[in-house]
């Protein structure tokens, strides 16, 4: 086998989608999305996609960034994805030694990493010198089969529930309600530090993003909460963020928008809905075991200091 690590090319586009669906599969992954997150990077990120090409064939990649969100310096993120029949041969090596000289060589002093909660992911991490910090679940939703709860019938005085869409000429007061929210999720890296111009390319731009099954909540016309949908085209749907503003939590307006998205989900034709969980963000866990998601897998966040293991 003859092993080369490079950058990727946008004629990679296609590989890399079909290799993260295959060694994630609760990922939702196209190739315009793949290429978009490259070409949208913002500078502060410092981004580099790294592909490991065996005989001419793409058998794995690595997402190689800082962590600009966070107010916190010198903090980058990189994980390893290998395709299943490629795993064993030191291709996953081959992308972090990559990814760690980039990280390095652009200040980072503490590097975060995904490992799959699976004996080989986790020992290849330690190996690594990375040690599991906390750990997340994946949850899976059967679209065809569930049984979602109805849409009220009647919304109380002032609430309101919108798409995405609604607020294609000004999604400024969106980006605030989920930059705070994003502060607030339980994680060993706060992302307080969202910039709405870098929001605008990496999340209300992206391809993936689908603004008519986006759900937002408002409450005497201000956004009181949100769930930001991503859909493949394949019948897959994701969550990329449910969350409410500080000054409206506890009035269940986090479930009422998500139920609202999976139910347009649902009826555009959606067949699998996906989400992801810190393990301690009770709230959020228990809203989705609500609605009947079921555990699909899990994930552990590691975390190694540069220069140590």
């Amino acid at each position: 086998m003859t092993l080369t690590v490079r950058d990727f090319r946008r004629s990679d586009a296609k590989a890399v989608a079909d290799l993260r669906r295959a060694s994630l599969p609760f990922l939702v992954s196209t190739p315009q999305g793949v290429a978009w997150q490259v070409a949208g990077a913002p500078p502060a990120q410092r981004l580099r996609l790294f592909v490991a090409e065996s005989d001419g064939r793409v058998v794995g990649s690595v997402h190689s960034g800082l962590l600009h969100e966070s107010s916190v310096p010198g903090q980058g993120a990189a994980s390893p994805q290998v395709h299943p029949d490629h795993r064993r041969r030191g291709v996953g090596g081959a992308l972090l030694t990559a990814a760690e000289q980039h990280l390095s060589a652009a200040g980072a002093t503490r590097l975060f990493a995904w490992a799959v909660d699976e004996p080989g992911p986790l020992a290849f991490a330690r190996l690594r010198g990375y040690r599991p910090s906390r750990p997340a679940h994946c949850l899976r939703l059967d679209l065809t089969a569930a049984a979602l709860p109805p849409l009220p019938g009647e919304l109380p005085p002032g609430v309101r529930v919108c798409t995405g869409a609604d607020f294609g000429a000004d999604p400024r007061p969106l980006f605030a309600a989920d930059a705070e929210a994003a502060a607030d999720e339980p994680g060993d890296v706060a992302a307080d530090a969202l910039d709405y111009d870098d929001w605008l390319r990496t999340t209300w731009e992206h391809p993936c993003i689908d603004l008519d099954l986006t759900s937002v909540v408002t409450v005497d016309g201000r956004v009181a909460a949100f769930s930001l949908a991503l859909t493949d085209g394949l019948g897959r749907y994701s969550s990329a963020m449910t969350g409410t503003r500080r000054a409206f939590r506890g009035r269940g307006l986090a479930r009422l928008a998500k139920n609202h998205s999976l139910h347009r989900a649902r009826d555009a034709g959606c067949t699998e809905a996906f989400t992801g969980n810190d393990a301690t963000n009770a709230p959020m866990l228990a809203i989705n075991r609500a609605f009947g998601y079921r555990p699909f897998g899990g994930e552990w966040r590691c975390v190694r200091e540069v220069g140590q293991g």
